[in-house]
């Protein structure tokens, strides 16, 4: 059992080992902050965040403000009296006034090795930029995107074909951890304080429609890590006859023996579909036609009729 008074904020499933391990050790959780329900799916049902449905298991009171600049809201935060702050990509950005609240500051676990990909999307560009290491810091919030004062980092390998969703996973408990030590240490005020060097500084921006979209002309190496990138969420994706192909499961062959137009259906195998880049082949294991189920790249050519020397645009 700790003394440490904590505010809680975050909203995704990211965020809710994190709230879990403060749970399990007992902290002082005086509330959860977390986004308004959003609708979702088909039925457009109201739908509360991950981080509300773990708070709620544990009885925590939830705050739930559309904006956190509210002065009401502020004054509602401050009367809580936290000692710390926890912040696991909930949502918004912290107007200065809240970051001056708690004695011992605002601490945000962010899943990059500051300072690189600082923003919304650090997991999926590292893998889409084809890095081959990641982590996740511990770091003292400013005004800034990301620039505050790190704590403490964890660095782990990226695997050649991890997707971003199984990086997200192993992240997700390596920032629990990182985040409970980190607590220890600002307690007892020993936690170390690094400035970043701005100079190395490399951004993470929201994923667009047009990011999403496969260039075949790049080389393989690249497109393959596109395609892992943005695995689970949101899918490249292709044209084939004008309609949509979301590209899930890819391999990628660095050298093939004769050029071709990229984007052009070099073989069917069975169960899998060969494509041209500008340097090497693609490998397409695992696709999706628009409205319809994930399947093999060979059963869909079957299905289909792909065949060999079409074009995906």
């Amino acid at each position: 059992m700790t003394n440490l008074r904590v505010v809680y904020m975050g909203t995704p499933d990211f965020a809710v080992p994190c709230l879990d391990r403060l749970a399990a050790e007992g902290y002082q959780i005086a509330a959860v902050v977390t986004q308004p329900d959003r609708p979702k799916g088909r039925g457009q049902k109201l739908t509360p965040s991950p981080v509300k449905e773990c708070a709620l298991r544990y009885g925590l009171p939830v705050l739930q403000p559309e904006r956190i600049r509210q002065p009401e809201f502020i004054a509602e935060l401050a009367a809580l009296a936290p000692d710390v702050i926890v912040v696991v990509a909930f949502g918004q950005f912290l107007p200065q006034v809240l970051l001056e609240v708690p004695p011992l500051g605002c601490i945000n676990v962010h899943a990059s090795l500051l300072p690189k990909y600082r923003g919304a999307a650090p997991i999926h560009w590292a893998v889409i930029n084809g890095e081959a290491t990641s982590g996740v810091t511990t770091m003292y919030m400013d005004r800034g995107m990301d620039t505050g004062d790190m704590i403490l980092k964890a660095e782990v390998a990226i695997a050649p074909d991890e997707s971003s969703g199984e990086l997200h996973d192993r992240l997700k408990i390596i920032g629990a951890e990182l985040l409970a030590l980190t607590l220890k240490l600002a307690a007892a005020g020993e936690a170390p304080r690094t400035g970043q060097d701005d100079a190395l500084a490399t951004y993470a921006p929201l994923l667009t429609r047009e990011t999403e979209r496969i260039d075949w002309y790049k080389p393989a190496q690249a497109v393959h890590n596109l395609v892992r990138g943005l695995n689970p969420w949101p899918g490249a994706y292709c044209l084939h006859r004008d309609k949509q192909l979301k590209i899930w499961r890819t391999g990628f062959r660095p050298t093939q023996a004769a050029a071709q137009q990229p984007g052009r259906v070099m073989a069917v195998n069975g169960e899998s579909v060969v494509v041209a880049t500008a340097a090497g082949a693609v490998e397409l294991r695992e696709i999706q036609p628009e409205n319809r189920r994930r399947m093999a790249a060979g059963e869909y050519a079957r299905g289909y009729d792909l065949n060999v020397g079409e074009v995906l645009d």
